[in-house]
């Protein structure tokens, strides 16, 4: 069974620096691709950072380019996301997903086809 279990969610000032941990369990990391969401009470989930721990390749939304980096421990199956300068809007509820990779080793950033997640850590920015 895939368990995602995040953390380190927290309140911080506006342009201080959370790291948040997704601790994987129940596949094989190298088959899955995982990615960083998060969303605020009454709007969509948005896709924000993405990473092939296979491959290293990684992915990041333009909202949050320069500012927060995907990076996986495979032999730990846990992935971080390092955020820092956070703004204000950067407040929400942060939750990791996976997606199983295509043979081709393609995935898809659309949060329809990540198939488990975790139950999310709230990240609230003050200013």
């Amino acid at each position: 069974e895939v368990q995602l279990v995040e953390s380190g969610g927290g309140l911080v000032q506006a342009g201080g620096s959370l790291k948040l941990s997704c601790s994987a369990s129940g596949f094989n990391f190298d088959d899955y691709a995982i990615g960083w969401f998060r969303q605020v009470p009454g709007e969509r989930r948005e896709g924000v950072s993405y990473i092939s721990p296979s491959e290293g390749s990684t992915y990041h939304v333009d909202s949050v380019k320069g500012r927060f980096m995907i990076s996986s421990d495979n032999a730990k199956k846990t992935v971080y996301l390092q955020m820092n300068s956070l703004k204000v809007e950067d407040t929400a509820v942060y939750y990791c997903a996976v997606q199983k990779l295509e043979e081709s080793g393609v995935y898809y950033y659309s949060p329809v086809r990540f198939t488990s997640w975790g139950t999310g850590t709230l990240v609230t920015v003050s200013s």
